[in-house]
């Protein structure tokens, strides 16, 4: 396939989405994820040629960036030069249509190479030294789904449930997250219903090598459950009714006070990974019926997020701009 040139020189006007598809262009390592992909895809005998798998990828992340749905990936792919540029193809070129889209989705579903795309993206972190392995941060958050049953099968997505947080009833998924405590990048990621307890799922979190965890208070008693990990110390803030209770005029009220900032501090960066993929992304409600589908985005959107978060880290490591990864390669 022709290679085009992605829209990058500087004769086109840098536009923000412009320069976010640049940025992530040098820092994803495009060759390692289609050498991930490549073995779970086979030529046609029949039919028009497939498409390169540098090509797919490159849509399927424009996907996840975008919140775009398969036949509105289609149809951007039409009307977005841009987009066109970033995925290697020209306006003369065939298309991916919805359905070529949506098989290549189904592909990586199945051989659950979601999370094989957020192992590699952390093997480069790791090997940049951008994420170490003494500590890990837990937290969960609520992912909404659609509650009306005006659908085909007449029923609400029966792997969502509703879950009460303060007044308010909330119906969809949770997205737990393991966090390295010193770089704030996903290394786990676990899909739940709505109504799954934060704590159950505090130790699957965990990769095993960190000496201590932090979390909120919702994981209080995390440390007890038969799945606790020896050798791992918790550092779970209190509660706020009890930490509202302490006696700040006395020094121990202030040292327990001191702490718990400590530990909130260290907490914070879990919220930047969820403020990336919601407000950066815009994944705000699930997509896809099911745990499964709808978990295996995740893994790729905080893999994204990984990213995106250390993109500034990975360009100054890289010194210069990497070249451009060649379309079907």
């Amino acid at each position: 396939m022709q290679q085009t040139d992605l829209g990058l020189n500087l004769s086109t006007k840098r536009t923000r989405k412009r320069e976010f598809l640049s940025q992530m262009d040098r820092v994803m390592p495009w060759g390692d994820l289609v050498a991930v992909v490549s073995p779970y895809t086979r030529e046609s005998k029949t039919g028009r040629p497939p498409f390169a798998v540098l090509t797919m990828l490159r849509i399927h992340f424009m996907q996840q960036w975008f919140t775009l749905s398969d036949p509105a990936m289609e149809e951007a792919l039409h009307d977005v030069p841009l987009f066109r540029e970033f995925a290697g193809l020209s306006l003369g070129d065939r298309l991916p249509d919805e359905s070529t889209i949506l098989r290549f989705r189904h592909l990586l579903e199945k051989h659950k190479l979601a999370d094989q795309i957020l192992a590699t993206v952390n093997e480069l972190l790791q090997r940049k030294g951008l994420m170490l392995k003494a500590g890990t941060v837990v937290d969960a958050t609520l992912i909404a789904a659609p509650s009306s049953t005006k659908n085909k099968t007449g029923e609400r997505d029966p792997d969502m449930h509703q879950t009460k947080k303060g007044n308010q009833w909330h119906f969809g998924m949770k997205a737990h997250i393991g966090v390295d405590a010193d770089s704030g990048m996903v290394h786990t990621v676990r899909g739940t219903a709505a109504n799954v307890n934060d704590v159950v799922e505090g130790n699957s979190l965990l990769h095993g090598q960190e000496t201590d965890v932090f979390a909120d208070a919702g994981y209080q008693g995390a440390h007890k459950r038969p799945d606790a990990r020896e050798g791992t110390t918790w550092h779970v803030a209190m509660r706020p009714g009890k930490r509202r209770a302490l006696d700040k005029t006395k020094a121990s009220g202030q040292l327990t006070e001191q702490v718990e900032k400590i530990k909130a501090s260290i907490r914070a960066k879990v919220e930047h990974q969820f403020r990336v993929i919601k407000q950066q992304f815009g994944h705000v409600k699930v997509r896809y019926r099911g745990l499964v589908k709808n978990t295996a985005q995740l893994k790729t959107l905080f893999a994204l997020s990984n990213l995106w978060m250390a993109r500034r880290k990975l360009l100054a490591l890289d010194g210069v701009v990497r070249p451009k990864a060649a379309i079907g390669a």
